[in-house]
Order: structure tokens, then C-alpha cells, then sequence
């Protein structure tokens, strides 16, 4: 044991720390972001207003009285949602506000970056009918493909995947509208909670339903049709990353699968590249694809052992 614990910065050679910070800072190990400092929006405030817009699409599932009189009433659902959209979007635009600068190749002025953010929460508040039109898509398609489901407020409050799903649909209407960061934030806080992994640029038909989930890895440029079902550890990724003549990554490629309507991928299967699966087709467990298949194929391990070269002669 020590003669005497640590009392306070005196133990300390706090100046040559914070000397030795500032050089990293400034010269050796340079990072940061150039703009003023605003610091971001915590995470526990963008969890807060991602639950109040939920709460504003499906009321009477997620929607709770802040005095203590319980769950909310039909006569009384328009008000509280209006009332909850008065507390959740000025609280988006201020996120928006908050981490807009980030994505931007230059750090916009004061009022511009208002601006924007303004611009930006109008648009998403306008588009809440269609997002809940696709949940409730979604919703459907998770009771329709699964005999577990004992309906669908079970599914809405309980199962993973439709937690990820929402997360993703409001991630990706501001992905779209540019707000990169915030919609990254978003996901990765769905994919923390769910174990999913969706980038918010993904383009995701309508009737999408994700059972089980855990491991599931959907990639930025990944195009996804109409009533698609994934299983667990499903991966839609990319196959390689091209670099440049300095060796960095080129971004903004087009990289990740199109699967098209009405295709199952079970679970564990990897599907990598800009490669097509054809409506309607079936990949099976543990596959590993990397070419594009036809409409309506069955895809299997086996299938695509039988058709590997023979290595032996």
C-alpha cells in the first residue's frame, strides 16, 4: 500500500500534461474539427427525442401521460402527439444544429446553420405519415412471416427488429436530407440496443421484416425491394474496397447487394458486391454469394458446392 493516496493536482505534473496534449492536438497527432466549438447533441438526448417521435407515430403503443394518469385515451391521442411534436422537434432542430457541421465541407455561418436545421426538421415532420405508412408495412409484414407473433403490438413494443426499423426509416429521411451524422448517431444507437447493424443510406423497401436480427449487417449503398425477410447474422456488405493511387479508400461507391421484391436470405448467409438477387428468389443458411442470381433461384450451400471447379486435379 502507498504511504498517502493521491490528494489532488499537486501529485501531479499537470503542466507538462497539458503541454504534451496540446502537442498532440496541434502538431503530431492532428484530428480535430476546425470549426467553432459546439458540441454535439448526447446521446441521451438524441434517445429522448427519437422515443418522443416514436411515441408521435404510434401513440398508443409507446405514447405515456406525464401526470400520472396512465396510458393515453383516443379522444385524447391528437393532443398528445401534438403536444409531444412541440418538445421533439426543437429538439431536432437543435441536434440538427449541433452535428450538421460535422458532415460539411465547410463550417456554415451562424444563421445559415439555423437555417438548415430548420429546413431540414420541417421536411421530417412532413414526412411523418409516410414513415409511419412504412412501419406499419413493416409491422405487418413481421406478423404475416412469423407464427410466433401473437400480434402486433408484441411486435411494435418487443421484437429487435422492428426497434432497429424504426430507427432506420427516421435515420434515413435525414441521411437523404443530408444530416449524415445525426442519422449515424441514430442507427448506431439502434444498432446498441438490437444488436442490428443499418447503415441510414440504405434504400429499404416497404413490408420489411428482419426475425430475430442479432448480427444482422446492412451496408450503406445496399438496395433492398418490397417484402424482403432477413434472418439473424445476415450480412449485405461489400466484397472489396478499391483504393486510390495514395492508398486511401474512394469513397461513395456503389458496393453493397440489390436484392430485389420478395426475396427470403436465411440466417448466417453473406452476400458481398454489387451483385443482384432476383425477385423472388431463396439464400439459404451460411451462404456465401458473391455473384448475382436470377429470379426466383434457390440458393444453397450445396447448390453451390456442386458448382465450385474441381480443385484436386
Amino acid at each position: 500500500m502507498p504511504d498517502s493516496p493521491i490528494t489532488g493536482p499537486a501529485d501531479f505534473d499537470l503542466g507538462s500534461i497539458v503541454e504534451g496534449l496540446r502537442q498532440s492536438r496541434d502538431v503530431l497527432h492532428n484530428v480535430r474539427y476546425r470549426g467553432p466549438v459546439r458540441p454535439p447533441p448526447s446521446r441521451e438526448a438524441i434517445v429522448e427525442t427519437v422515443g418522443q417521435l416514436t411515441m408521435a407515430l404510434f401513440p398508443a403503443h409507446y405514447g405515456k401521460l406525464g401526470n400520472g394518469s396512465g396510458a393515453v385515451t383516443p379522444e385524447m391521442i391528437d393532443d398528445f402527439v401534438a403536444g409531444v411534436l412541440a418538445k421533439a422537434l426543437p429538439a431536432l432542430c437543435e441536434h440538427l444544429r449541433g452535428t450538421l457541421p460535422f458532415a460539411a465541407e465547410s463550417v456554415p455561418a451562424d444563421d445559415e446553420l439555423f437555417r438548415q436545421a430548420r429546413d431540414i426538421t420541417c421536411e421530417v415532420a412532413a414526412d411523418l405519415p409516410r414513415i409511419r405508412g412504412l412501419l406499419v408495412s413493416d409491422l405487418r409484414a413481421a406478423y404475416a412471416g412469423d407464427p410466433a407473433a401473437t400480434g402486433h403490438s408484441e411486435i411494435l413494443l418487443v421484437y429487435p427488429g422492428m426497434a432497429a426499423i424504426i430507427h432506420y426509416r427516421l435515420a434515413h429521411v435525414l441521411h437523404r436530407l443530408g444530416a449524415r451524422f445525426l442519422a449515424r448517431q441514430i442507427c448506431e444507437i439502434a444498432h446498441s440496443q438490437t444488436g442490428i447493424d443499418i447503415h441510414p443510406g440504405a434504400q429499404i423497401g416497404g413490408s420489411f421484416f428482419i426475425d430475430h436480427g442479432t448480427g444482422v449487417v446492412i451496408g450503406e449503398t445496399a438496395v433492398i425491394g418490397e417484402r424482403v425477410r432477413l434472418y439473424q447474422a445476415v450480412t449485405l456488405g461489400a466484397r472489396s474496397f478499391p483504393a486510390d493511387d495514395t492508398g486511401a479508400l474512394i469513397k461513395g461507391r456503389l458496393r453493397h447487394p440489390i436484392v430485389e421484391d420478395d426475396v427470403v436470405i436465411y440466417a448466417g448467409a453473406t452476400i458481398l458486391g454489387r451483385i443482384t438477387v432476383g425477385r423472388g428468389s431463396t439464400i439459404g443458411g451460411s451462404v456465401w454469394l458473391t455473384h448475382s442470381v436470377p429470379p426466383n433461384s434457390q440458393i444453397t450451400q450445396a447448390q453451390l458446392r456442386s458448382n465450385e471447379p474441381d480443385r484436386q486435379g
